[in-house]
């Protein structure tokens, strides 16, 4: 898998362009229409001006829960009227289930009512029913889809509607929430297992610089301290996990049509990804 899909910020260690990625069909995806990142907190004037200004950016498709962003706080693209937030956290919520965003993300206040055991959906570590025998990374990407289908479901709408400029969506670390979420746009838009795969594990290559970031922070320094290897995605993971979605669900396009996510809303994300 090409690298120079990197798109190397200040404030962030895993962006990257969807765009670029071979089809079944002999065609690519198409650049500058959809970014997946790490959060995007620690942006720099710069970095807001590279993505704004050069690429475009319209639209922010935030995967964290609401306690994630009310420990981190604004973002600096929070503070630019033409780029769209979307919050669609993939994780079980402990309670405080607002809109996130109507919210002054910097109240003190508000951030000393999150609820006892918060940090405990910070990180992805729920298990399926019956999928004790899976990894746990797989069996965690698969409660995305079992546990939080709407969430999802919304997240890819908004990259299929998303625009006229480019749409980043995004996490923690860019890879766990994210990785399912683009894995299943990527599906759609018509690119094989092996290069959603490829896709996937390319995070791998920037882990060390991931781990750095978040483990600056007070909201996931205690989760970063769990050895490296349990932080760095394996191809195997999401090869594991697009078997079982074959299995269950006949595809990830399957898995869309039985959560609702049709034949025009994937013709419209296909038409926004390809070139």
């Amino acid at each position: 898998m090409s690298t120079d899909r990197w798109l190397h910020l200040d404030g962030t260690a895993n962006t990257r362009d969807l765009g670029g990625l071979p089809t079944t069909d002999g065609g690519t995806t198409a650049s500058g229409r959809v970014l997946r990142s790490d959060n995007l907190q620690d942006l720099s004037p710069a970095d807001v001006r590279t993505l704004v200004a050069e690429l475009g950016l319209t639209e922010v498709v935030d995967l964290r829960t609401t306690a994630e962003i009310l420990m981190e706080g604004r973002g600096p693209l929070r503070e630019v009227p033409s780029v769209t937030h979307r919050h669609l956290g993939l994780l079980p919520e402990r309670g405080l289930r607002t809109d996130v965003f109507a919210a002054e993300l910097d109240d003190a206040e508000l951030r000393a009512r999150l609820p006892a055991g918060w940090g405990e959906s910070v990180l992805p570590r729920q298990v399926g029913l019956g999928d004790e025998v899976e990894p746990p990374a797989v069996r965690s990407y698969l409660g995305y889809l079992t546990d939080s289908p709407d969430q999802v479901v919304a997240a890819l709408r908004s990259l299929a509607t998303g625009g006229p400029g480019a749409t980043v969506v995004h996490c923690a670390a860019g890879k766990d929430r994210t990785g399912v979420v683009c894995a299943l746009a990527l599906a759609v838009a018509g690119v094989g297992h092996e290069a959603i795969v490829a896709d996937y594990a390319m995070t791998a290559e920037v882990i060390d610089a991931i781990v750095a970031r978040l483990a600056a922070t007070a909201t996931y320094a205690e989760d970063m301290a769990r050895p490296r290897e349990q932080h760095t995605p394996r191809a195997e993971t999401m090869r594991r996990v697009l078997e079982l979605v074959d299995q269950r669900w006949d595809g990830p396009l399957g898995w869309l049509e039985q959560h609702g996510f049709g034949p025009d809303e994937q013709a419209a994300l296909r038409a926004r990804l390809r070139s």
